[in-house]
């Protein structure tokens, strides 16, 4: 407790400005502590982070709003710091809590060990999305300790159940309390700043104003069940792995993206040639899962009457998601195959870059990392945001910290980390942004 104490002190100390010091040491601790809670999704149980947030927040004199939203322990928070003109719709500040699910023995440490080396943190959740969710949190507590009153009210709001859809997360929130949420920007994850990852040597702030269209889909092959010692034509393994291969066969696309004109335009040369810069000029399909076998272990000599796999289709903005599948299908052209939509969200349109937000978190960039190039981007994974767009809220994806390609790829993978420097200026970048609005 003694930290917090010289925390909050350190808050009020000075009114101008923040003691940045004591807060940076704080979030970092703050972080750990996040990145320790497995919060894993499914099933999604966000109760402890909820908890966590929430006293860190009373600690602070702000008031927090729990939501429970599912039998698992799903719990949403919404907290507000009051502005000046309550007839200005808010900034809404998002973040979730949960996070994907780990394989232990793939990682070279704890992943919910929030181990620091050499300047790095290292665990699950760190770059998705627990990091910005800790920003997000520490600027709106230094604001409130701060004294300064924004323009307009700041909500933040961290959600259940992000990596599973939204449906008990922001979904449920806006079906059931949107007056809680209603705003006018949402600052969300997406986007990112980058010296190697979207131009060659060139230091580019993407600030996201929209996603690609998530549509996950579930192949299912229909066979004849046998003994493994006698080869059939109709094998449900067979089938699908042929499926698969017709499925996967995309035409070329010749329409271009507009948002991605644009940032060519703006960075002032080609994108350099990489899996992130290829995934937002084209609908990509990634095969995530297989599941066959009749028994558990799987017998070896028993062939399956059924055989499933799991395909992540992510697509333009402005794809029809019906006609994609129409297609796909008419590639399978097989009976003995189902196509099944497991989840998708919405097409909606991108986000005006033209608009004061923007203009604050591009000035206030500039001001941190003068001479870099920030554009608007699009991003190649679905975030919450896609949601609250649909309701006419203006989203962009903020990531305020300069991340190689090589980190950037961590995410979900078995070696996810970020470096606490551009943690700690991304938290400060965070700040600043809510301070100009």
């Amino acid at each position: 407790m003694k930290h917090l104490i010289v925390l909050a002190a350190a808050f009020v100390a000075c009114a101008a400005e923040p003691d940045w010091p004591a807060i940076d040491k704080h979030a970092v601790e703050f972080l750990q502590e996040y990145v320790r809670i497995p919060s894993i999704s499914p099933p999604s149980n966000t109760a402890p982070c909820a908890r966590l947030f929430a006293a860190e927040l009373e600690r602070n004199g702000l008031k927090p709003k729990l939501y429970t939203s599912g039998p698992a322990g799903q719990t949403n928070l919404v907290v507000r710091l009051k502005g000046k003109d309550s007839t200005k719709k808010p900034i809404l500040l998002l973040n979730h809590f949960d996070v994907v699910p780990v394989d232990p023995k793939a990682w070279n440490v704890d992943p919910f060990g929030a181990v620091i080396r050499d300047g790095i943190i290292w665990g699950r959740g760190t770059l998705d999305m627990k990091g910005i969710g800790t920003e997000q949190l520490m600027a709106l507590i230094a604001l409130h300790n701060s004294g300064i009153v924004p323009s307009r009210d700041i909500v933040m709001i961290s959600t259940a159940d992000e990596e599973m859809g939204g449906e008990l997360g922001i979904r449920w929130m806006i079906a059931n309390h949107f007056d809680e949420i209603d705003a006018e920007y949402v600052l969300d994850e997406g986007g990112m700043g980058t010296r190697n990852a979207l131009a060659p040597n060139k230091l580019v702030f993407g600030i996201s104003v929209g996603d690609k269209i998530v549509l996950w889909l579930r192949l299912r092959a229909h066979g004849t069940a046998g003994h493994g010692s006698q080869p059939i034509p109709d094998n449900a393994n067979m089938i699908l792995l042929q499926a698969i291969g017709r499925a996967m066969a995309l035409p070329e696309s010749g329409k271009q993206n507009p948002v991605v004109e644009e940032m060519r335009r703006t960075i002032g040369e080609p994108l350099v040639v990489n899996k992130f810069t290829s995934a937002i000029q084209r609908n990509t399909i990634s095969l995530t899962t297989l599941t066959s076998g009749v028994g558990s272990p799987p017998k070896a000599n028993v062939i399956p009457s059924t055989a499933e796999a799991s395909l992540d289709c992510r697509l333009l903005p402005g794809t029809n998601a019906e006609e994609f599948i129409s297609e796909m299908k008419a590639r399978i052209n097989d009976p003995r195959v189902t196509v099944e939509i497991i989840s998708t969200a919405p097409d909606v349109a991108m986000s005006p870059s033209n608009t004061p937000l923007f203009a604050a978190m591009r000035d206030t960039v500039l001001k941190y990392h003068p001479g870099a190039v920030v554009t608007p981007m699009i991003v190649p994974f679905g975030t919450d945001s896609a949601f609250l767009q649909q309701r006419g809220v203006i989203a962009y994806g903020f990531t305020p910290m300069v991340i190689d390609a090589a980190t950037a790829a961590t995410m979900h993978s078995d070696s996810e980390r970020i470096p606490i420097a551009e943690f700690i200026t991304g938290l400060h970048i965070f700040y600043d942004v809510l301070k100009r609005q």
